[in-house]
C-alpha cells in the first residue's frame, strides 16, 4: 500500500502545487496533511495549497501557481505577463490579474493582487495558456501585454511599456502587425503609433 506521503509527493511532482482537495481525492487525509506539513514533508503556500520542499521553482512561480490554484481562469497581465514573457527586469512583489468590470474582486491572505479591470473585447482576446509547474495558466500575449501596459500606462508607467515595445521588437517576440491589432482594440493606436514607427 502506497504511504499519503509517497502519494502527495507523486502528485506534487506532477503539478507542481496542489490543493488539499486534490490531496484527499488522491487518497491523503486530511489529518495526514497536517501531519506532512508538521513532518516537514509538504510546505504550505498558502491556505489549502500545498508543494514539495526543495522544488525547483522560478522565482515568483509558486506565487503564480497559487493564484492559479485559488482562482480558476485567474487571468496574468501587465507586469506579471511581462515577467512571464520575459520582458522587464522588474519583479513585481504583486501577482497581476484581470478581471471585468463588474467582476468581484478575488482575495487572497497570499501572494498579494493587484487586481485590474477590463472592459468587453480587451478582458477576452489575447490570452495564451502557459505551463508553470505542471500547471496551466491563462497569460495575456506579448502583443496584448504591450498594448496593455500603453493603456494602463498611469499604472505601470510609461517607460516599462516603451522598454517592452524595444524588447519585445528587439527579441522578436512578436510582430508589428500583431501589435497593431491589440493597440486598436485597447484603443491606443494613436498613442502607440510614434513609438511602434520609430522602432519598426
Amino acid at each position: 500500500m502506497t504511504s499519503p506521503a509517497a502519494l502527495a509527493k507523486a502528485l506534487i511532482r506532477r503539478r507542481g502545487a496542489v490543493r488539499s482537495r486534490e490531496l484527499v481525492e488522491a487518497g491523503v487525509a486530511r489529518a495526514q496533511v497536517s501531519r506532512l506539513v508538521a513532518a516537514g514533508d509538504l510546505i504550505r503556500l498558502s491556505r489549502g495549497v500545498y508543494t514539495l520542499p526543495g522544488v525547483p521553482q522560478a522565482e515568483g512561480d509558486e506565487c503564480v501557481l497559487v493564484v492559479a490554484q485559488r482562482i480558476p481562469g485567474a487571468r496574468l497581465c501587465l507586469l506579471t505577463a511581462l515577467r512571464l514573457h520575459e520582458l522587464t527586469t522588474q519583479a513585481p512583489f504583486e501577482i497581476w490579474i484581470a478581471i471585468g468590470n463588474k467582476d468581484r474582486a478575488p482575495r487572497l491572505d497570499w501572494p498579494s493582487l493587484r487586481v485590474v479591470r477590463f472592459s468587453g473585447e480587451t478582458l477576452a482576446v489575447g490570452l495564451e495558456i502557459r505551463k508553470i509547474g505542471g500547471r496551466s495558466v491563462r497569460v495575456t500575449s506579448v502583443a496584448k501585454t504591450i498594448a496593455d501596459c500603453f493603456k494602463f500606462r498611469n499604472l505601470v508607467g510609461l517607460d516599462v511599456a516603451i522598454e517592452a515595445l524595444r524588447d519585445a521588437l528587439r527579441a522578436r517576440a512578436t510582430t508589428v502587425d500583431e501589435l497593431w491589432k491589440y493597440a486598436r482594440i485597447c484603443r491606443v493606436a494613436k498613442l502607440m503609433r510614434p513609438y511602434l514607427e520609430a522602432m519598426a
